[in-house]
């Protein structure tokens, strides 16, 4: 059973209502999106938007690398955006980050952002389990990935990014699909679990350029011990780095 709270080093995240807890590819990918929202990108985004935010790991992660930042989280379920609007109101960027409860396909707003990040439903037509919760967290059934490219067409800016983490399998289909709405790849990172793995996350960067994507893998272990680029990574957010 996982724990009903993960801690950080500035921030902690309590998840015993929400379906989707902390991992490690998450916390990867959420260190990574991170990067941009500190400046460490061409684009340095004034207003993010966090799609399926869950327990407010991404939003959290970004807030505690940009100054200042303002983060929306959007959230379905019920008990997992009050979980998230805890942890955003525990944290020490409350003042800038929100959570707000409704559909993506239903959110309507006058704003539109500069940087949007997702970690959205993984799976289609894969084994479900017997928790509705996790299905919908898990299952693409409720939100499908075509209709969370047209949302984030929809509410992204002319000039804006976004990021999302999937399964490797998952990832070429995204791809073309993606290219459909006139977003182009633009940094790809192919996560292993070790050098003898094959990748099973893809954390895809896409904007409105065409331009030529970079392209690289990151192993999380090896020899037992986590590599220096997961370390570079993480060290900031995890108490033992």
């Amino acid at each position: 059973m996982a724990n009903n709270y993960f801690q950080f080093k500035q921030f902690i995240i309590h998840q015993r209502y929400c379906a989707m807890k902390v991992t490690t590819d998450a916390c990867l990918f959420g260190a990574w999106v991170a990067r941009i929202g500190n400046g460490k990108s061409e684009v340095v985004p004034n207003r993010i938007l966090d799609i399926g935010t869950g327990t407010g790991l991404l939003t959290l992660m970004v807030a505690q690398k940009s100054a200042n930042v303002k983060i929306h989280g959007v959230e379905i379920d019920i008990e997992a955006a009050k979980e998230a609007g805890d942890n955003f109101n525990a944290s020490a960027w409350s003042e800038r980050i929100k959570v707000i409860k409704e559909d993506i396909i239903n959110y309507k707003t006058a704003i539109l952002y500069d940087f949007i990040i997702t970690n959205p439903p993984f799976f289609l037509n894969d084994l479900k389990s017997n928790s509705s919760k996790r299905n919908l967290a898990m299952h693409s059934a409720a939100l499908s990935l075509n209709d969370l490219l047209v949302s984030i067409k929809r509410l992204l800016k002319p000039n804006g990014q976004f990021a999302i983490l999937l399964p490797m399998h998952r990832s070429s289909e995204f791809e073309e699909n993606a290219r459909t709405l006139g977003f182009y790849i633009q940094e790809k990172v192919m996560v292993k679990q070790t050098s003898d793995h094959p990748p099973f996350r893809s954390m895809l960067l896409f904007g409105y350029d065409a331009i030529i994507a970079t392209e690289r893998e990151l192993i999380i272990k090896e020899n037992d011990s986590y590599t220096s680029d997961f370390i570079a990574l993480l060290k900031d957010y995890y108490l033992y780095l």
